[in-house]
């Protein structure tokens, strides 16, 4: 609709000019011609960012017969806006888009372009040009001036910190000034300080600036007196009269020295860690002094309490302070005092007497060199004790265990604080505290820890037996105990041919560990026999060797004396005895299986299993077998039956049970109840007897078996040391400790082959779980006559050949 209506416009233009006169067309500006060209002088209008502007333009024919035709307005000779009389309705207005909505022509007899929310933009000169039918064109410039108002004034401390409200608080008798700062304004705003209606700075206004500018007015006030307090202080900002001037106050605060200050609070001696309360009042200060509590040079960080009383200006602080073992002898200080002040801090002393527990610290002799202690030296440790009041004993410690004087043992305590150690050894290594007592308690040193220097010493004490194959690596690891740790480690091994010393490229040596780790691999039968390691440390070389019997690697062999308890309905526990490992690391395997087919498959690093999900009532065949990397060994088979599941109370029952408790007829009942129980118990009991069988060695060739009935297997030859248990065993311990299998010296055999060994139990060859029972125990758990079992609940044990003393196996 614009376009249209600046080609109308346009064409309108054309017609004007060639019907008008000579000398009505030296008045009318084309557009596109200076503007200087235009005649008559420029009329100024002010108006304010945001604010409305009237730009007026005369639009009444000169004479009666005339008419108003068109008025153009122009900004910078481009046009902007205008009414064409010619046009009906509202397309008569048009106007620039960056006037729209803001710009409306008003006729009349004080016709006038009206500006809404004036910009600051629309600063500029404007020409109005008004076209009648038949009088000359006439033309007014217009210059607008648009004031744009400048913030509102900020005030600043000297410090570049802006004040909002009140100003300080200051010194009393000190200077201070107030920097007002007016950012912006065009024209150049002024800037006034004011007290009340007098001026007392003034920063004048100027011309145009540019946007953006800050301006700013500073107030210095000097010797600042207790009359300045609470004075009210006015920065303004204007440069127009057509806005109030912008005005921004500040009271300022004076700080008043305060007169005397006092610590109330004076009770001695003080305990470490014990709260004490402390008051400190001020007076003569105003607003009130700022109390602070301090220890020498350092502020205390306790959180204090203050409180202004109106009588007598006076002030009290109470300091809520715990105090510490070093705060001893220090002085207590309580100040009042101000920031702003110069020299104006008052303070009340107080000497600290502060009891606390008595603080220890262990060490060694002055010309001891805490690296170079060997056995057989002589070793001295002091203790320094710190105590107020003063300790009245101390004790000394190795490792926890508390030392006595004893000079025929080597321990020597001289004065309470001095310990002697004559020819020491390398179990006297470890952490020495000494502890000081007093009135406070007990105070123990930081531990000492005294390394003894040593030579190496195997960890291991026993034979380890490993088995390595034909043409395969196999590991040896040597680990000593040594201080300091070993640099050098030595192989040999002892075989029938001799003594030979292993090359060094073949082991590697972890010196902070205390190992070395061997890769030997054997080619023939020859290669097997012992190998003996020894460790170097700076102490010297090892005396003792650590001995590894090396053994071909064969198949393990089984399990022993199986040992089944906690027998429920759905699960068991099974333990064995760890037979030969064959010299490699072994897994034990048990798998338990139904007619239906395998059930389950549990294997363990350990003989020991915690098998569930067996099912109530079921006969179960369990098959034990260790395996390792060199295959595995023969099956142990044994048979067990679960117990059947219990059928939970009805609610029917409980109902009947209590009906006849409330109705008067319970002792019949019990009666009754009892008869049934006794008789049920006595059918379970014959029951069971017939369902489970035991099987116990009666000798080291034979063994006795009963027969279960109605059992579709057969007795197991294969395993003499099995040995089931009846259902509701309880009386063996939940579950077995950790095993290990070591082989002993071997049973001579009449065989030619130097590596033939017949492997038995070792001392160390652990136990069963159950092994801790005893004698009365065992024998009280075999009942009934010829093969025939008790009708009750009962543990059966058997002696094992386990130990060499025949120790006894719970099973």
């Amino acid at each position: 609709m614009y376009s249209v209506e600046i080609v109308r416009t346009f064409i309108a233009f054309l017609l004007l000019a060639v019907s008008t006169s000579p000398s009505a067309t030296q008045n009318t500006i084309i557009s596109g011609s200076s503007l200087s060209t235009v005649t008559g002088t420029v009329t100024r209008v002010a108006a304010v960012v945001g604010g409305d502007a009237e730009l007026a333009c005369d639009s009444r024919p000169p004479m009666r017969n005339d008419s108003l035709l068109l008025v153009v307005w122009y900004r910078d000779n481009n046009p902007v806006y205008s009414y064409d009389t010619r046009v009906p309705g509202p397309t008569a207005h048009w106007m620039d888009e960056a006037f729209a909505d803001r710009t409306h022509w008003v006729g009349g007899p004080t016709s006038a372009l009206h500006i809404k929310n004036v910009q600051a933009r629309d600063r500029a000169t404007y020409r109005c040009r008004v076209d009648f039918t038949i009088s000359p064109t006439r033309n007014y410039r217009i210059a607008l001036d648009v004031i744009e108002l400048p913030s509102k004034p900020v005030i600043f401390d000297e410090y570049g910190k802006e004040i909002s409200g009140i100003a300080g608080p200051y010194n009393e008798g000190g200077d201070f000034k107030l920097i007002c700062s007016v950012n912006g304004g065009n024209p150049t705003p002024r800037i006034q300080w004011l007290h009340g209606e007098t001026v007392l700075a003034t920063l004048g206004a100027g011309e145009l600036q540019p946007a953006g500018s800050v301006r700013t007015l500073a107030l210095s006030i000097r010797n600042a007196t207790r009359s300045k307090l609470a004075n009210l202080y006015t920065c303004t900002a204007d440069n127009t009269l057509m806005s109030p001037p912008l005005r921004t106050s500040v009271r300022v605060d004076l700080y008043l020295r305060p007169l005397t200050v006092e610590i109330l609070s004076r009770e001695q001696p003080l305990s470490v860690g014990r709260k004490a309360e402390l008051w400190c009042r001020s007076t003569g200060a105003r607003p009130p002094a700022t109390i602070t509590w301090w220890l020498g040079s350092k502020q205390l960080n306790s959180v204090a309490k203050q409180r202004e009383l109106d009588e007598g200006n006076e002030t009290q602080s109470l300091l809520q302070w715990t105090p510490l073992k070093e705060h001893n002898g220090q002085v207590l200080s309580c100040r009042a005092e101000h920031s702003k002040f110069n020299k104006s801090t008052i303070e009340s002393r107080l000497p600290l007497n502060i009891y606390y527990v008595p603080v220890a610290t262990i060490h060694l002799g002055s010309k001891m060199n805490p690296n170079d202690i060997e056995e057989g030296d002589d070793v001295y440790f002091g203790c320094e004790v710190d105590a107020n009041p003063p300790a009245y004993k101390v004790v000394w410690e190795h490792n926890g265990i508390l030392l006595q004087h004893n000079p025929s043992g080597g321990v020597i305590l001289t004065g309470n604080t001095n310990l002697a150690l004559r020819n020491v050894s390398r179990h006297q290594a470890g952490k020495y505290t000494c502890t000081a007592s007093n009135v406070e308690g007990d105070g123990k040193s930081p531990p000492l820890h005294m390394q003894v220097v040593y030579k190496p010493l195997c960890r291991k004490k026993e034979i380890k037996l490993i088995g390595a194959a034909l043409q395969e690596p196999t590991s040896v690891e040597c680990e000593v105990d040594a201080f300091p740790p070993p640099d050098t480690f030595e192989w040999i091994l002892n075989n029938s041919a001799g003594s030979i010393k292993v090359d060094p490229d073949r082991f590697t040596i972890e010196a902070k560990e205390g190992r070395s780790v061997l890769t030997y691999t054997p080619v023939s039968d020859v290669d097997y026999g012992t190998l003996s390691c020894r460790a170097i440390n700076l102490a010297g070389q090892q005396t003792s060797p650590c001995i590894y019997t090396l053994l071909p690697a064969t198949r393990p062999d089984p399990p022993t004396n199986c040992t089944v308890y906690n027998l429920t309905d759905d699960s068991l526990d099974l333990h064995c005895l760890a037979g030969y490992e064959g010299g490699l690391q072994c897994v034990y395997v048990a798998e338990v299986w139904a007619n239906e087919g395998l059930v389950v498959n549990a294997s363990n690093g350990i003989a020991l299993w915690n098998l569930r999900r067996l099912g109530a009532k079921r006969q179960l065949q369990i098959v034990v077998y260790a395996v390792n990397a060199r295959g595995r060994s023969e099956h142990i088979k044994f048979t067990v039956e679960t117990a059947p599941r219990l059928s939970p109370r009805t609610e029917a029952q409980e109902a009947w049970e209590v009906n006849w408790a409330v109705g008067g007829v319970l002792g019949a009942a019990l009666t009754v109840a009892i008869i049934l129980c006794l008789a049920l118990i006595a059918t379970r009991i014959r029951h069971r007897s017939r369902d489970y069988e035991v099987t116990i060695p009666s000798s080291k060739n034979q063994k006795a078996n009963l027969p279960k009935r109605n059992s579709p297997h057969g007795p197991d030859d294969r395993n003499p040391d099995l040995i089931p248990l009846s259902k509701g065993v309880s009386d063996c311990p939940p579950g077995p400790p950790q095993y290990s299998t070591v082989v002993a010296t071997p049973e001579p055999k009449n065989s030619s082959s130097a590596h033939s060994l017949a492997r038995t139990h070792s001392p160390s060859t652990p136990l069963s779980p159950h092994a801790q029972y005893t004698d009365s125990q065992s024998e009280s758990g075999r009942g009934g006559v010829n093969g025939t079992l008790k009708s009750h609940r009962e543990v059966v044990t058997t002696r094992t050949p386990l130990l060499a003393a025949h120790q006894e196996s719970c099973v």
